[in-house]
């Protein structure tokens, strides 16, 4: 191109200059525009938003002539063809090889998820050293890993590692603790592993932290509390330990509050002749059915959302005990919802009308060491929503209560436009001023919905299989840790995903199994097998001998009567 030329039509050639210049950075990325259709559309509307926000509309207007829109069309054909045509690279698409993605994603999500940093598959070298102690410490805790198994991988090491490592609990002189966290441990939780190492066999723990992964990568679970200990292991162990404290022996999560569910809790309402039983179930129910709190949608980060209707909460109107089971109900239902590349939540908090009589801080402490102490990692943001100015000094306290990092999390919003920064306007729902229509209706437990449940011979089936796996897991973990760093690594981590990708959908067909139904199953949100349909929910047709009845169950045997 001749100097003369560019004199005379600089802006034209700057302009197409660096549009070309942004193209062939996105043409040298294939994989990024081969992940999806959806990232394919989003690399074009990138580029069409560079010239938008960087350059006058009307200088450009003027600018093109037919020949340089003639070379753009044939760019963009080309460009196109490229797409279509390049291989896939197993590598770097990892949506391509999980099972659980589909082109469905498109109509929640508004951009392909990445992989956050400290997941599975995104671990630099010195987070996978980490990932790799933290399992030698869990195998050990449940007598799988044993020590002198411990001590002969470990011929580079000096002595004085090998002693730290076998005395990771141990105390300093004059009883002080190692761990930096004791000043930090606000809730206990070193009390907590103490008592759970002490009064519980290996093989306990072994199965309490299985049945706690549930449909989780393994190694997504353990990162979740590395992550939270910002990578320490001794930390992290004495959390992970106590949040099994927690859900086995303080609330029952899997063996009462999942297994036996809203059914249960519609019988105890009606037929328990214990009072507290009895007002227990009905105060469950009545925030079931209010919607005080409820799931639907995504953000735009493709988070689950649960919105807290503030205003429907009065002090006193229902039982602490009451509280703590809904609230633990509802997080372990939205846990159901997350997906290996959207492992954390949003919660939306709508003010609107709140009052004094509306503040209860019990609640709100009990939610708080749930996310902090036993769900870490588990909030992506929380929006508080039209919060009126009487709760600006409540909020001067609460957030004195919360560890920084998931204080950064909390955004305060006014308007549907400060909502839409975070959630697209059509996802938004009307009586928050938004275009989605969706209400939230509470669907009644129906008769035999939890048929599967009373079948105790498919159930051993399931968990003997599971169990099997669990066992290949770990024995292939202890490989994957020990073994050989070289060519055979490679073969082991694919193993190790492989299996568990089998552990997740076990988990999915022995769950009607162990979970009693809840309305997100009723309404088709939690699809069999596992399959979440966040805007395009079918509910499942009832069994064919099964007689549907839009109110109360009657009167039945509670799950936990089961064998």
């Amino acid at each position: 191109m001749s100097l003369s030329y560019r004199a005379s039509n600089a802006p034209t050639y700057m302009n197409s200059h660096r549009l070309a210049i942004h193209c062939r950075f996105i043409a040298h990325y294939p994989c990024i525009a081969r992940r999806s259709f959806l990232s394919a559309r989003l690399a074009r509307n990138r580029a069409y938003n560079f010239c938008e926000k960087n350059y006058s509309t009307r200088v450009i207007r003027r600018s093109v002539d037919p020949a340089n829109v003639i070379i753009a069309l044939g760019f963009w054909l080309s460009l196109a063809l490229v797409y279509t045509r390049l291989p896939i690279v197993s590598q770097d698409l990892e949506h391509s090889t999980n099972p659980d993605y589909s082109f469905e994603s498109e109509e929640h999500i508004g951009m392909a998820s990445p992989i956050l940093p400290g997941r599975p598959g995104s671990l630099t070298k010195d987070q996978e050293a980490k990932l790799q102690e933290f399992w030698i410490a869990t195998l050990k805790l449940f007598g799988v890993e044993k020590e002198d198994d411990q001590e002969s991988q470990a011929g580079a090491a000096t002595s004085e590692k090998k002693k730290k490592k076998r005395s990771m609990f141990s105390r300093k002189e004059g009883g002080q603790s190692n761990s930096s966290a004791d000043k930090e441990d606000k809730y206990g939780q070193t009390k907590d592993f103490l008592q759970m190492v002490a009064t519980q066999s290996p093989e306990d723990l072994r199965k309490a932290f299985w049945s706690m992964v549930k449909h989780d990568h393994p190694d997504g679970l353990l990162l979740r509390f590395l992550r939270a200990r910002k990578w320490d292991i001794q930390n992290a162990l004495v959390m992970l330990v106590s949040a099994m404290h927690w859900r086995l022996q303080e609330m029952n999560v899997d063996d009462d509050v999942m297994k036996n569910g809203e059914s249960a809790a519609v019988v105890d309402s009606l037929n328990s002749a214990n009072p507290a039983v009895r007002k227990e179930g009905n105060d469950f129910m009545t925030q079931l059915r209010m919607g005080k709190s409820f799931l639907h949608g995504t953000d735009r980060e493709g988070r689950p959302m649960c919105f807290v209707r503030v205003r429907l909460h009065k002090q006193g109107e229902q039982s602490d005990a009451s509280l703590e089971r809904f609230t633990v109900y509802a997080i372990e239902t939205a846990r159901l919802l997350l997906e290996s590349n959207v492992d954390t939540a949003a919660i939306v908090f709508d003010m609107t009308g709140f009052s004094m009589a509306n503040m209860d801080y019990a609640p709100v402490k009990f939610m708080i060491r749930c996310f902090e102490a036993n769900y870490p990692e588990s909030l992506g943001v929380v929006l508080v929503h039209k919060s009126p100015w009487i709760f600006h000094g409540i909020w001067t306290i609460i957030k004195g209560w919360l560890d920084p990092v998931v204080a950064a999390k909390v955004h305060f919003t006014k308007t549907v436009d400060d909502l839409s920064e975070f959630i697209s306007r059509d996802h938004i729902l009307t009586e928050l001023g938004g275009d989605d229509p969706w209400t939230y209706r509470y669907e009644e437990p129906i008769e035999g919905e939890n048929e599967r449940m009373n079948d105790a011979s498919t159930r051993q089936r399931l968990q003997t299989e599971r169990a099997a796996l669990v066992h290949e897991f770990e024995e292939v973990t202890r490989e994957w840790i020990h073994g050989d760093r070289g060519e055979g690594a490679g073969e082991g981590k694919y193993r190790r995903e492989e299996l568990a990708k089998k552990l997740r959908e076990g988990y999915w067909e022995l769950d009607p199994y162990v979970r009693a139904r809840s309305v997100y199953d009723r309404i088709g949100l939690i699809g069999e097998g596992g399959k979440i349909h966040f805007y395009d929910a079918q509910p499942p047709a009832a069994p064919p001998s099964i007689t549907v009845q839009n109110g109360p169950l009657p009167a039945g045997p509670r799950a936990d009567d089961l064998d």
